[in-house]
Order: structure tokens, then C-alpha cells, then sequence
């Protein structure tokens, strides 16, 4: 009896084998097909044959395609919104005439077509003219004077996911203990950007940073340009 098992094994293993060689074999004998049975599925019991166990998986491939194809869609539609926002955010900056009134706009276009919760901005330098708020911070010292960043300033990156308490601290003050993912971004040599949210999966380390730079850009050519004009 266990020899006839073995052989039978055996036989089943060259007939598996044959079939991989040969995947055309059952479109040459269809009959076959439809007396082949094939193994329960996860879901909705047994399959009564080959054809209906391949036309049940087009319709499984199919509906992950279409699930991945409606992702896909609604990535686009978020970042062409996203597209807009920066549009509108350069328009205005463009409007701007003096280093006060662009960083005002800065902090009304985030807050209010970004919608973030906190935003930031490290000015390095201290100029009087510029308004005493909660979301402005001059920086005399300039670079130097901020050595829990000298990494992120010498990479020139966009950073995105959680910070120590120490930089929170230095960010956004009083409200850094509510602060759970931050997104940041160096205005070239004029100082740093941060943007913090409640939410701890709203800004992730690997999130795309190609909308981070781009408005990293734009305002930092809109601060240099009102500094010029000032």
C-alpha cells in the first residue's frame, strides 16, 4: 500500500510537471477542463470547475484593479487641489510688497488653504518692522544660533515625522506638547519653516517632499524679494 501511495505521488508530480511544461495542454483537450475540480476557495466553498475557478479569479484580478485604479484617481485629484493651493500661494506672495505683508500672507494662505494647525516661522535676523507674534520667531544669531537644527539646515532637505521635546520647544513654544508630526522646510539662508500637526500620521519620515519644496521655494523667493524692495 505504501508503494502504490509513492508511485501514486509520483505519477501526481510528473502530471503537475507536464502541465507547467505545457499550459496550452487543456486549451487542446477542453473537455478536460470542465471535469477538473479545483480546491475551496478562502471564501464561497468549493469550486464546481477549472473554468469557473478562472473566471472567479479574472473577477478577483479584476476587482483589485479597479480598487488600485480608483487610489490612483483619488491621489491625482489631492494632488492637483494640492497643485491649486500652491498656485494661489505664489499669486499672493506675488502681490506682497513688503517682508511684513509676505509673512502674513505665509501664515493666512497655510492656515487657511493648507489647513494646518500650527505654523512657524525661524527668521534669522531681527528686523523691527516685523509684527510680534506667536507664529514669528526672529533668530538674531542666525544659523549658528541654532545647533539642534545644524543637521537638517546642512542637508537642505524637507524633514517630515516627529521631533524631540528640545526642538518642539524651539518651533512652537507653549503648544509644542500637542505637537505629535511635524513637516519642515529651509527657506535657503533665511530661515526655517515648520508647519505641526495634532496628528501623528499627518507628516511621516518618506512622505513625498516634492509639495514641501516647491513652497519652500516660493517663499523663499518672495522673502528675498521684499527684503530687496525693504
Amino acid at each position: 500500500m505504501t508503494a502504490t501511495l509513492l508511485d501514486d505521488a509520483t505519477q501526481a508530480r510528473v502530471v503537475a510537471a507536464y502541465l507547467k511544461r505545457h499550459p496550452e495542454f487543456l486549451s487542446e483537450y477542453p473537455e478536460l477542463a470542465a471535469k477538473l475540480t479545483m480546491p475551496p476557495r478562502e471564501q464561497g466553498g468549493a469550486v464546481a470547475s477549472l473554468a469557473v475557478y478562472q473566471m472567479q479569479s479574472l473577477r478577483d484580478k479584476n476587482a483589485e484593479l479597479e480598487r488600485r485604479l480608483a487610489e490612483l484617481i483619488e491621489i491625482a485629484a489631492g494632488n492637483e487641489k494640492l497643485m491649486e493651493r500652491v498656485h494661489a500661494l505664489t499669486v499672493a506672495l506675488l502681490r506682497a510688497s513688503t517682508t511684513e505683508v509676505t509673512v502674513r500672507t505665509v501664515i493666512a494662505s497655510l492656515s487657511a488653504d493648507f489647513h494646518t494647525e500650527q505654523v512657524r516661522l525661524l527668521l534669522f535676523g531681527d528686523e523691527p518692522k516685523l509684527p510680534r507674534a506667536d507664529w514669528l520667531r526672529q533668530v538674531p544669531g542666525g544659523a549658528a544660533a541654532l545647533p539642534e537644527f545644524a543637521e537638517f539646515l546642512q542637508k537642505g532637505e524637507p524633514s517630515s515625522g516627529r521631533l524631540s521635546g528640545e526642538k518642539l520647544e524651539r518651533l512652537f513654544g507653549d503648544v509644542a506638547s500637542g505637537i505629535q508630526s511635524v513637516a519642515m522646510m529651509q527657506l535657503g539662508d533665511v530661515g526655517i519653516l515648520a508647519i505641526g500637526s495634532a496628528d501623528p500620521n499627518r507628516f511621516q519620515p518618506g512622505m513625498g517632499t516634492l509639495f514641501l519644496k516647491m513652497i519652500s521655494a516660493t517663499i523663499t523667493a518672495a522673502l528675498a524679494r521684499s527684503r530687496d524692495v525693504s
